[in-house]
């Protein structure tokens, strides 16, 4: 709304410094600052609110240290994280740009989901919550409004440069300004550490003769749906110990915004040699709210927690980390950036799987991890949670680098 608003006073009365707000920068730089502050100032006040609802948490026991301490601990603290990144982007971002609609509409969706869950256990005293059937329907729903989105809407675009034509005499340097093909409706995808990095969706289906293109969605859109769920499960299950998924999550989207902003910007994306995808810079204003809220989240967050997120918060971030890695063509490095994710994913589905194999096979079950998700293991092993929450930062920062690389790499 800001931005409109300093459009028109730029426009009409060509007032000074309203032209900065034509800058994404300046936006973004706006955006982590306001939700920093909403965060951090009304953050308090919803956890008190909270406090107030008797919306303290039911600790089950697994025999972990320090787990008694947390019982009555208010949940549903996502609800921070989703005002504090909402706010300031209704306030700067560009509202009719698609991808920042796709956005907003993945986080009040996986919120509610989330919400009704945190509800049900809460105020309803279920303790199993919205049946696990019900939220993947609701990540099924959102997989496909966003696949068909990014398969059927007009605006999410690419533009592909345009090397070397053919029969041209014209000596192409380094300075040369960049020439592009028209802006084109494409399934491309960028594929890390090889050299032609760039990957259309449509090659799977090419066998199926020649409209083969107008039935790509029926694939497209599951891998859509599975990107989703997993990434949001993967978010949920790692939102275990106090600042883990918070912390874990802010690296994952610190990471993402260099790349929005990059493959949105010409001149960047042709000094990177990458996608260069129209729009996709005003993601930058989203994701850097989004840092700003999980950050601040994090300031009520960390050890020992006087809130924690509940599934309104974490089905919500991972829902959104999901979108923006699918927007901007970078889903296929998902499994790098979203490492911790995965790890705790793959902790859960070989603990189980294991279990059920040796317990068919020797008449007892048999574990692989002392307790999954992997973060409960190193509790079991005597581990603090400050330091495995501190360790499984690093790991991610580590993980971050690597997807930074492989910009460059190849």
């Amino acid at each position: 709304m800001l931005y409109y608003l300093f459009e028109y006073l730029e426009k009409e009365f060509q007032m000074p410094g309203a032209s900065l707000f034509g800058f994404i920068t300046f936006r973004a730089a706006l955006a982590v600052i306001l939700s920093l502050f909403i965060a951090t100032v009304f953050g308090k006040r919803i956890i008190k609110f909270l406090q107030r609802k008797q919306m303290g948490e039911t600790i089950r026991d697994l025999g972990l240290a320090g787990q008694n301490e947390k019982a009555g601990t208010p949940t549903m603290g996502g609800v921070i994280i989703i005002l504090a990144t909402l706010i300031p982007v209704l306030l700067l971002a560009k509202l009719e740009n698609i991808y920042v609609i796709m956005l907003i509409v993945t986080t009040l969706w996986m919120g509610t989901i989330g919400f009704i869950d945190d509800y049900l256990k809460k105020f309803k005293n279920d303790k199993a919550g919205l049946p696990g059937k019900f939220k993947v329907i609701g990540q099924v729903g959102l997989g496909i409004f966003i696949g068909s989105i990014m398969y059927f809407h007009p605006d999410i675009t690419v533009k592909r440069e345009i090397v070397n034509p053919v029969n041209s005499t014209e000596v192409i340097t380094q300075n040369s300004p960049r020439e592009f093909y028209p802006e084109e409706k494409t399934l491309l995808t960028t594929i890390p550490f090889v050299k032609q990095n760039e990957f259309n969706y449509e090659s799977l289906i090419s066998w199926a003769g020649e409209n083969y293109k107008d039935y790509i969605w029926l694939i497209f859109i599951p891998i859509v749906i599975f990107i989703i769920t997993a990434v949001s499960n993967g978010a949920n299950l790692t939102d275990g110990i106090d600042g883990l998924a918070a912390g874990s999550s802010a690296i994952i989207a610190i990471t993402l915004a260099l790349f929005a902003w990059i493959s949105g910007n010409v001149v960047f994306s042709d000094y990177l040699n990458v996608m260069y995808i129209p729009n996709t810079g005003e993601l930058t204003i989203f994701i850097t709210a989004f840092v700003g809220a999980l950050i601040g989240f994090l300031w009520y967050n960390t050890y020992p927690a006087q809130v924690f997120m509940g599934d309104t918060g974490s089905l919500t971030i991972g829902g959104i980390i999901a979108v923006i890695a699918i927007a901007i063509r970078k889903e296929l490095l998902i499994p790098i950036l979203c490492g911790i994710f995965l790890m705790e994913n793959l902790s859960v589905v070989m603990q189980v799987s294991w279990f059920k194999y040796t317990k068919k096979k020797y008449g007892a079950g048999r574990r692989i991890f002392r307790m999954s998700p992997l973060h409960h293991h190193y509790q079991v092993k005597g581990f603090h949670e400050s330091k495995i929450v501190t360790r499984f930062w690093i790991v991610g920062i580590f993980l971050a680098i690597i997807t930074i690389v492989t910009l460059k790499i190849r």
